[in-house]
């Protein structure tokens, strides 16, 4: 069987500096923010002509936490509890043979750097710090986009929590970053199987440690370093 070598064009930068934390899909914490900096042999501003017209982009990038030189045929999709398995081309898991991942992310604009070149503003994105990204598509909604489409066994972006972030602690959160912060601990970021009140979790957001508890529906941050 032939073998291709791909190589990333880009890497994002971003707040999420571990997988704990990251949401579970693209588009459910738009409040969050990343630049996609491209590798210096592809920062030609001429292979981004055109780019502004679109308002969102397909990502394909590696789950490069997740590479493994073996695989599985079945996972244990988190969303399920971590008990059931189902085959890894019905999954969004990362142990896949080439551990690719694929996200719609939102165009929030094209910045000049002058010693970075062109850096594209996302919102939404579901990667975590220094993912390599190996291509970047326009999405086009007419082509896209399928209402009508079946979920298996994820139809929803599931439950939401309600935060309680103490103000003291909140304000040692740069304000432009409260927002996605907030979104992130929304979304539950503990694993589906974890659900005891008394266990304290540590989130890396930025350059901060966000500590905090799970009771029921209501996430409460305990500490922010």
């Amino acid at each position: 069987m032939s073998e291709y070598a791909i190589r990333p064009i880009a890497h994002i930068r971003c707040d999420l500096k571990e997988k704990f934390g990251v949401p579970r899909q693209a588009g459910i914490v738009e409040a969050l923010e990343g630049r996609i900096v491209f590798e210096p042999e592809f920062r030609d501003p001429e292979a981004l002509r055109g780019m502004e017209g679109f308002s969102h982009l397909w990502l394909i990038w590696q789950f490069s936490e997740a590479v493994r030189q073996d695989w599985s045929p079945t996972v244990r999709p988190p969303r399920l509890g971590g008990n059931t398995r189902l085959g890894v081309f019905a999954t969004r898991s990362p142990f896949r043979p080439n551990a690719l991942g694929l996200s719609c992310v939102r165009l929030l604009g094209l910045e000049r750097d002058g010693e970075l070149g062109t850096v594209l503003r996302v919102g939404g994105a579901d990667l975590m710090d220094g993912t390599p990204i190996y291509d970047i598509k326009p999405y086009v909604p007419y082509a896209d986009s399928h209402p009508d489409a079946l979920a298996g066994f994820a139809p929803d972006a599931g439950k939401s929590l309600e935060v309680d972030f103490p103000q003291p602690l909140l304000e040692r959160v740069p304000p432009e970053k409260r927002e996605g912060l907030l979104g992130v601990l929304a979304r539950d970021p503990r694993p589906r199987y974890q659900n005891d009140p008394e266990r304290l979790y540590g989130l890396r957001f930025g350059e901060q440690n966000v500590k905090f508890t799970v009771d029921g529906d209501c996430l409460t941050v305990r500490e922010v370093e």
